[in-house]
This record gives structure tokens, sequence and C-alpha cells, in this order.
């Protein structure tokens, strides 16, 4: 693997075991009305946005729940989980450690919001070890299939994307990564398993778990 100043990481599915609690989320949610979780539901909502996701809830389900209270709902649900019961993917504090003892630079790129992933990272005794964290919000909304996010994380540390390296767990964020120049390395998470053989042959590296870069 190259040489490089900073390393810049997803949070979820990449540092954080935190993919299946959105599952837990909708199961909980469906729980408190006493319904029981039909066998597709989670495969209709998985890729759709919030408001859509919460929409069809409502309309599949009867309920007189306002949007904005179902998606406030879910959100607190997922804020508990990350607080309480997330937990880190293995190897992932020990090369933070290392990286952290050669003076590499780290930040955080995501599409997660702060009051999810700060106390996710707290809880597990890895926050300190972030000098900055990029959010898509900070970048107008522009996902991990652009390079802004990486772009805003990387000028943080103040280092340049052809001196970094970013670490992801989904395709269109190692195609993000890599318009803007940034070296990448795919992680292997079970959420993308579908798409593992494209991260393989679009990424510069492959891991499995941190324990291969120890």
């Amino acid at each position: 693997m190259k040489n490089f100043q900073a390393a810049i990481f997803d949070l979820d599915g990449t540092l954080l075991d935190s993919i299946g609690v959105w599952a837990s989320v909708d199961v909980e949610f469906l729980r408190r009305r006493g319904i029981p979780m039909p066998d597709d539901y989670l495969k209709m909502v998985h890729s759709m946005e919030n408001d859509v996701a919460a929409n069809y809830t409502k309309s599949r389900f009867g309920l007189k729940d306002m949007t904005e209270s179902i998606i406030r709902e879910w959100f607190d649900i997922a804020r508990d989980a990350y607080a309480s019961k997330v937990v880190l993917k293995p190897h992932v504090k020990e090369y933070l450690e290392i990286l952290k003892e050669q003076g590499i630079h780290i930040a955080g790129a995501t599409s997660s919001d702060p009051e999810l992933f700060e106390p996710a990272l707290l809880h597990n005794e890895v926050l300190h070890f972030f000098e900055h964290i990029a959010t898509v919000r900070d970048v107008n909304g522009r996902g991990k299939e652009y390079p802004d996010v990486y772009e805003a994380a990387v000028r943080k540390v103040q280092c340049v994307p052809s001196d970094s390296i970013v670490f992801e767990d989904i395709l269109k964020g190692i195609q993000g990564a890599k318009s803007g120049g940034f070296y990448t390395v795919g992680v292997y998470d079970i959420h993308s398993d579908h798409e593992k053989e494209e991260i393989i042959q679009q990424a510069d590296k492959y891991i499995y778990n941190f324990g291969e870069l120890l």
C-alpha cells in the first residue's frame, strides 16, 4: 500500500458495524404499534430516502403519524442504538492507534449525522483519533458518488488527495473518492456483499478486515 499523510475513513460499514441498526429500528418502530414485520418490508425500504420510506410506511400500514414524526422517531431509536449498541469492526482501534503513532492525519467522511456517529465513536473510545469528520451535509448534500466530502475532509487536515487514502465499504464511495484523485481501499461489509466484486475491481486495494493492515 502506498505511503500517505492522511487517512480518510467512511464510518458506517467501514469502521462501525452499524448497518444492521436500521433493520432493528424498523422492527422496533412497527413493534411499538403492534405490527409484525412483513417479510418484504426491509427489502422495500432499504434503498429509499427517509421521506419516501416514511410515506410508504404510512400508506402500507395505514398509519396516521405525520411523515416528519415517523422520521424523527426512527432517528431517536437509531440514536439510542448508536450510543450504546454499535461496535467497531475487528481491529479498527488497533489500526487507528498505529496511524496515530506514525503521525498520519485521521479524518472521517460520512453521509451520517453527528448525533449518531459521535456517540458511537465516543462509547467505542475512538472519537479522539479524528482531527475532523466531514459530512455530506457540509458539502451541500452531494453524496458519496462525488469526491466533495472526501475533499472537505482532507482540506481540514491540510493534506491533498494525492497524499491521502480513503477507506470505503460501498462502490459509489470508492468511485467518488477515485474521481477526486484519492488512493482507495475497499473494506468488506456484509451489506455491500452484492457489489463486492465491482469494489475489488475498482479499488486500489481490498481488505476483509483491518487486521490485514496491522
